[in-house]
């Protein structure tokens, strides 16, 4: 079964930064596609950005030219820097690797 580890959440004012960190303990890392959802209260649940096995990324509208997607194979780890943040980003943040799901963290943004 694969493990995950998911950091990097918090409350954090309107404009700031945050960058979120998904480890999983899954063989052959390099080989998966990988990416973010999101789900706000009462709101369906939300692809958010995708980063494939030759690091090619791809984000939803709404947050190209804030957010960037990452990865490094060699600490299995997986990357999502959000800047220029605003209250319509509050959300549970869930990552995916391949076919398997991080837990979740929570994103507030508020003054």
């Amino acid at each position: 079964q694969v493990q995950f580890a998911e950091s990097g959440g918090g409350l954090v004012q309107p404009g700031g930064s945050l960058r979120l960190s998904c480890a999983a303990s899954v063989s052959f890392f390099r080989i998966y596609a990988m990416g973010w959802y999101r789900q706000a209260p009462g709101k369906q649940r939300e692809w958010v950005a995708s980063i494939a096995s030759d690091g090619s990324a791809d984000y939803v509208d709404s947050v190209k030219g804030r957010f960037t997607i990452s990865r490094d194979n060699a600490k299995n780890t997986m990357y999502l820097q959000m800047n220029s943040l605003n209250p319509e980003d509050t959300a549970v943040y869930y990552c995916y690797v391949g076919k398997n799901w991080g837990q979740g963290t929570q994103v507030t943004v508020s003054s």
